[in-house]
């Protein structure tokens, strides 16, 4: 199933974010950058998540770091629907696989140069 929309259409959506992203927050959390513009993802870790086996879609969670920053988490999902993740053992705490799941480069502070997707 496609689901790709007009460079048009994603530009305004973008605009609409960035116009409103304050306004959606409360005011003690106003202007501390939680809400980032956009994230930058390497295109190794991308193919590695896609690479996965019975990979069929790559699924976004949205997390919070420490300083309440909002992040994408990446994970691959298979044809179930279902998350592909590294098995826990019975009992014991969830496995720290590094390649299952890829921390971003945030904007701000690093933005990428400007395109329709980022301009007022």
């Amino acid at each position: 199933m496609l689901h790709n929309i007009p460079l048009t259409t994603a530009a305004a959506m973008t605009l609409r974010y960035r116009l409103n992203k304050e306004a959606i927050v409360a005011p003690v959390f106003q202007n501390k950058n939680l809400l980032p513009l956009s994230e930058t993802f390497d295109r190794a870790a991308i193919e590695s998540l896609l690479a996965k086996p019975g990979c069929t879609a790559l699924r976004i969670y949205y997390g919070m770091d420490a300083e309440l920053k909002l992040h994408a988490v990446l994970v691959a999902s298979d044809a179930s629907n279902r998350d592909i993740l590294p098995a826990a053992e019975t009992g014991s705490a969830l496995p720290d696989d590094d390649d299952t799941i890829e921390l971003s480069i945030r904007c701000p502070p690093t933005c990428p140069d400007p395109s329709p997707l980022n301009q007022p």
